[in-house]
């Protein structure tokens, strides 16, 4: 948001390519927290035949099939508007396939490396068996997250370079690696928990607000935060 009066502008990335598990959830949730706190809302959903735009200011990426991903890392190479809107700051919220094509590279369904949009210190490969079920990790204390619950259905494993940080350390699932869950750098965070991760991690979703507007009021408990409380219970 250049200044106060602007509207905070939210890009749905490829909704065609890499929406497979509900992540229309994470746009709502996002927009639904920021009208709540009087912040005007830009919605933009950029088919995969749409140019990306650059003005960005919270871009997401969701989860998908291994040919749609690969297809969307092309389009996404070929087409530089996420990699100009990350190199000018913008934030990036990935998940699952999405949050695999944002690192240096991935692996096919034959786990050949294919070269991603490179906007992350990652690398990601398949590993020997397949991350299904609930997950919760406890977030690096530098966020102000705290504990975060979700539902994991993949069998990538995914490195973390020097540039990039853990998103948190695994209490229960499988993660990057069995040992954290997600990565960030910068303003740019992915993760494995699958599809609307931000409907179930209220505290996620405005962490995101902060990185684009700072501080934020908070709101009285709602639905989101009984749903974070009540899938932990149920995982733990």
């Amino acid at each position: 948001m250049s200044d106060s009066s602007s509207a905070l502008r939210i890009v749905w990335i490829y909704p065609d390519l890499l929406s497979t598990y509900g992540d229309k959830g994470n746009v709502l949730v996002l927009r639904r927290r920021a009208e709540l706190r009087g912040i005007p809302v830009e919605e933009v959903h950029v088919h995969s035949s749409d140019p990306v735009p650059a003005e960005g200011d919270i871009y997401l990426l969701g989860g998908g099939e291994d040919r749609p991903q690969i297809l969307a890392a092309e389009r996404l190479r070929a087409d530089g508007g996420l990699k100009r809107a990350a190199e000018r700051g913008a934030c990036v919220f990935s998940v699952c396939a999405g949050y695999q094509i944002i690192g240096e590279t991935y692996g096919d369904d034959a786990d050949n490396p294919l070269p991603g949009v490179g906007i992350m210190d990652i690398r990601s490969g398949r590993g020997e068996t397949r991350g299904v079920g609930e997950i919760v990790a406890d977030v690096d204390p530098a966020l102000g997250v705290g504990r975060i619950t979700g539902f994991e259905n993949h069998q990538g494993r995914t490195a973390i370079g020097a540039s990039a940080t853990p998103l948190s350390q695994v209490v229960t699932g499988v993660g990057n690696d069995g040992r954290t869950e997600g990565a960030y750098q910068g303003q740019i965070l992915g993760t494995y928990l699958h599809g609307p991760a931000l409907p179930r991690n209220p505290a996620l979703a405005d962490l995101l607000l902060r990185w684009r507007v700072g501080q934020i009021p908070p709101l009285d408990p709602s639905w989101g935060e009984r749903l974070h409380e009540e899938r932990l219970a149920a995982a733990l």
